[in-house]
């Protein structure tokens, strides 16, 4: 009995990975979009093909696609009407804008907008380039002096600093625009430098003028962007009822396609192909819309599985994305598009698809549950006595009952943009 289980779940998982291979395969954007971008591509692909109808569902429904009954636990900052009226007639998104800006003349060739796309993907909400260089160049097959170029180009664009490692570099990107005369750039530039002992420059004659255009600097970046993560639509929802968790697509967002019935025999040949190769587009389409669904439900159904305990109120648990690739029988740096931009929705909140993915310290305990427990600290520290890494490494040891090596919160510190207890304290003197 067990073997015939087996196999039949070994056959199940065959047939899904074909229908992966043909349906998915030639229509990978609509697996890696989310779903504003899916109704978009939707909407191009019936524009040439006669055979298609696209319903929307985000853009028509809203009373009932964007109720508090659908979206229990969405952060309630705005009247419904508030929301609808954001999403459909607010400004670009940050995202959208600084693709718009990857044009000549600052990414003249199609080789340096390739690299600046995928320097955009590694950009976080806050507006800090994020991801490894080593790991970009060798998925590129580029160097890393000229991912590096292209990078620093993004001091020219809006808002300024976006595409800096951490905050020194996103004051020097934003000074690079700054109008001022050369004695003052200097200036700013070894305040920046030395950020924790700026006041050692305080006799310099234009040090007030210095500090007045680094207090003006956006600190991050992508600040004027922050109330965009209210806005987000989840593409799984995880809700428990009566003790029991359910996973489901969001489908009350997704558009329905619709497959227009028109003759076919009545035509002539040369007609009746172009009509065959349309009305297989159509059904092409539909597959693919379907399998999305079912690719994110199974991711939904495995972040369930590994991280139950970090859903029902505990720590969130190590978790590889290698583990949902070879269950799909795809590449980790597909899966990986395929949820980037997508998020979750459980009882807790609205989290991005990606921060389920973490890696073990030791036993169960993750990186992600140190790094959100080291930013939390971090936000109620006492500004005048900033915490130093030695305190947040005994703090940490003692909370999750384990021993790390300082180096290890330095690291998670700097990958969380979060400056050293001195600068942090120069910073809150600063009013930054």
């Amino acid at each position: 009995m067990a073997q015939g289980v087996q196999a039949g779940r070994t056959r199940l998982r065959q047939n899904l990975k074909g229908k992966l291979s043909t349906t998915l395969k030639s229509w990978l954007p609509i697996l890696q979009s989310d779903l504003f971008e899916v109704e978009e591509i939707l909407k191009e692909y019936a524009n040439e093909n006669p055979f298609i109808n696209v319903q929307t569902a985000l853009s028509t429904d809203f009373n009932s696609s964007f109720s508090k009954k659908m979206y229990p636990n969405s952060p309630a900052k705005a009247s419904i009407t508030d929301k609808i009226e954001q999403l459909t007639i607010a400004g670009e998104s940050f995202y959208d804008n600084l693709y718009r800006q990857v044009c000549p003349p600052l990414f003249p060739t199609e080789h340096s907008r390739m690299i600046a796309f995928d320097i955009i993907e590694g950009i976080d909400a806050e507006g800090y380039f994020q991801e490894s260089i080593t790991q970009a160049c060798e998925r590129l097959g580029v160097e890393e002096a000229e991912y590096e170029k292209v990078r620093l180009r993004f001091c020219f664009l809006e808002p300024r600093g976006v595409g800096a490692r951490d905050v020194r570099e996103s004051f020097l990107f934003q000074l690079e625009s700054s109008k001022v005369d050369d004695e003052v750039y200097t200036l700013c530039k070894e305040i920046i430098a030395k950020l924790d002992m700026h006041t050692q420059l305080k006799k310099h004659p234009r040090y007030s003028e210095a500090m007045k255009i680094i207090r003006s600097f956006k600190n991050p970046p992508a600040l004027e962007y922050d109330h965009e993560e209210i806005y987000k639509i989840p593409d799984i929802l995880v809700q428990e009822e009566d003790g029991n968790i359910t996973v489901r697509t969001n489908d009350e967002c997704y558009p329905i396609i619709e497959l227009n019935q028109l003759q076919v025999d009545s035509a002539s040949k040369d007609t009746q192909s172009y009509m065959k190769t349309k009305i297989k587009e159509a059904k092409d389409l539909i597959d693919a819309l379907e399998m999305r669904k079912a690719t994110i439900k199974k991711v939904g159904l495995m972040i369930v599985d590994y991280q139950y305990d970090f859903l029902t109120g505990g720590e969130m648990k190590p978790m590889k994305l290698k583990d949902i690739a070879q269950e799909l029988g795809y590449a980790p740096s597909t899966i990986s598009r395929a949820i980037s931009n997508k998020y979750l929705e459980c009882k807790r909140g609205i989290f991005p698809i990606k921060s389920f993915f973490t890696t073990a310290i030791e036993g169960d305990v993750s990186n992600a549950s140190i790094k959100d427990f080291l930013s939390e600290i971090i936000k109620s520290e006492n500004k005048k006595k900033p915490l130093s890494d030695i305190k947040i490494l005994t703090m940490i040891e003692e909370h999750f009952g384990l021993k790390i090596v300082r180096r290890t919160i330095t690291k998670y510190r700097k990958q969380l943009n979060i400056a050293s207890s001195s600068e942090r304290k120069k910073l809150y003197e600063m009013g930054m």
